[in-house]
């Protein structure tokens, strides 16, 4: 490969939002703040996976952490604040959690980069929580002014800095770019497609037949480019 993994692991993550490299303060009350402030935030995330988009409140993270609303202001005063810490967190862990689980599958295979491995590693990526919490911030963005202002650009972002990166991750493609922004694409809105559809197609043999027949499309693209 062009670089290693960890090597792009890194520089991804650090593009999408470099706050979350940075290591811990090293004062006590620093860091305890940091801490909460994370706590809150996963607290965030359950709220908007298990109740939606209008779910999401400083009130009901506040009473999911047992903290109060005082301490929940200090950390965040407003709910777009909180949103705003909630759509960073899920793009970046959502980033991290494919590429890990990508890198992890090809050396197991050899360190071939077959995009077969990509579109199975990328299928499990949305069956995470963090992901739940993205399609959800998604679908309520696309009638809400106010969180739009905030996802849109996150979304972009990430597709910005993916749409760089994926020439590193799959150097066999150099002479196809066109075509792997077109496997990436299509992926991306098959799964998250798929996951629309559970409620009717549920989460059987169908789902996965689908889930294969997608994976099995790409790699065919790419062996007869």
């Amino acid at each position: 490969m062009a670089s290693e993994p960890i090597e792009i692991t890194e520089r991804v993550l650090a593009a999408l939002n470099p706050a979350h490299a940075a290591e811990l303060p090293a004062k006590w009350q620093q860091r305890k703040s940091a801490l909460m402030r994370d706590q809150l935030v996963l607290a965030a995330v359950d709220c908007l996976v298990e109740g939606g988009y209008p779910g999401l409140t400083t009130s009901a993270v506040a009473a999911r952490s047992g903290v109060s609303r005082g301490a929940m202001h200090h950390h965040f005063q407003t709910r777009m604040e909180l949103v705003g810490a909630v759509v960073e967190h899920v793009v970046y862990h959502r980033m991290r959690t494919f590429l890990e689980d990508y890198f992890t599958a090809i050396e197991a295979h050899g360190g071939e980069p077959l995009i077969e491995l990509a579109c199975d590693a990328h299928w499990r990526s949305v069956q995470t929580r963090d992901y739940a919490a993205w399609l959800e911030l998604a679908v309520a963005a696309r009638t809400d002014g106010e969180l739009a202002a905030i996802f849109d650009p996150a979304a972009r972002r990430y597709d910005a800095v993916w749409s760089s990166e994926m020439i590193e991750a799959f150097p066999q493609w150099q002479d196809h770019w066109d075509l792997l922004k077109l496997a990436h694409d299509f992926t991306s809105a098959m799964h998250m497609g798929m996951l629309l559809h559970a409620p009717i197609f549920g989460e059987g043999e169908r789902m996965e037949r689908l889930r294969a027949f997608s994976a099995r499309t790409m790699q065919q693209l790419y062996e007869t480019r």
